[in-house]
């Protein structure tokens, strides 16, 4: 059983619903609990004043109790069972206070898109930020795919950023039953530095996924070249995928790459669910 915690966000869009749902599910696979997070957020310029009991932050924070106690209503529906706890994260900046409630959780799971009026902060842009930022795997989902069998997709670039990454798409696979297709769209070398034969390419990623295999035997796995954009590619696998696995940067390391690149691409484009995981 995991001892993390899942972390959600609400703010009770659609999206953010669905985002729950999905949290609350994944907890339950994982034989962990869920925590979700609201961020009753102000609007530009305007700040909380308790000495004349502001109305428009009584009334934001008042709408944002209510969005979370309604997700964990949702969550327990979707997951009978899992553990559950709420959290009102007051007056924060949303981008920043979304991508640290995920630092000692499991995984951080967003909806696509926030709701109307202030609260579009909240998502949207804010899941962007903290696919990048979040020091846990960040999930932003979308509509799920239905791929029989069920198919997890991991892009892979490069030998020094890939192991979170196939790690935790092995991990995803082995729990959901689910066959893993790793990806390497060919704009560059597995290696780095020069354009590899096709064969070597193949042979390279073939070794990346060695020792995987043999930690998860039960999980059906192999590798695709694909010619083409990374995010592109990825972002059509999407479509026959339950999930899409990306590898990031550590917060702090140097970035050989842009990891908006890719990460920002898939984000927009994707037709299911996309976790962003950061290096080791």
């Amino acid at each position: 059983m995991a001892t993390k915690p899942i972390v959600a966000g609400a703010d009770g869009s659609p999206e953010s619903v669905q985002a729950v749902e999905w949290a609350a599910r994944e907890a339950a696979l994982r034989g962990t609990s869920l925590r979700i997070v609201a961020v009753a957020s102000m609007p530009p310029r305007m700040s909380p004043n308790p000495a004349t009991h502001d109305t428009v932050a009584g009334h934001i924070e008042e709408d944002t109790a209510e969005a979370l106690s309604a997700a964990a209503s949702q969550a327990a529906a979707a997951a009978p069972g899992v553990a559950i706890e709420t959290t009102l994260l007051e007056h924060a900046a949303p981008a920043t206070a979304l991508a640290d409630s995920g630092q000692d959780a499991l995984m951080l799971v967003l909806g696509s898109r926030g709701a109307g009026g202030f609260r579009t902060l909240i998502l949207g842009s804010v899941s962007r930020y903290a696919a990048t930022h979040a020091a846990c795997p960040v999930v932003v989902v979308r509509e799920e795919a239905t791929a029989t069998p069920p198919q997890i997709v991991v892009g892979v670039h490069d030998r020094a950023d890939s192991a979170a990454a196939l790690g935790f798409a092995f991990e995803e696979a082995a729990l959901r039953q689910a066959r893993l297709v790793a990806t390497h769209a060919r704009s560059r070398s597995l290696l780095g530095g020069h354009e590899e034969p096709p064969d070597e390419e193949q042979r390279t990623l073939d070794a990346l996924l060695a020792s995987w295999r043999e930690k998860y035997p039960d999980v059906s796995a192999s590798a695709e070249i694909i010619h083409g954009h990374p995010g592109r590619v990825l972002a059509g696998a999407s479509a026959r995928a339950e999930l899409v696995v990306l590898g990031r940067h550590a917060r702090g390391a140097g970035h050989r790459r842009s990891v908006g690149s890719v990460t920002h691409p898939v984000l927009h484009h994707a037709h299911g669910p996309v976790v962003s995981v950061p290096g080791e």
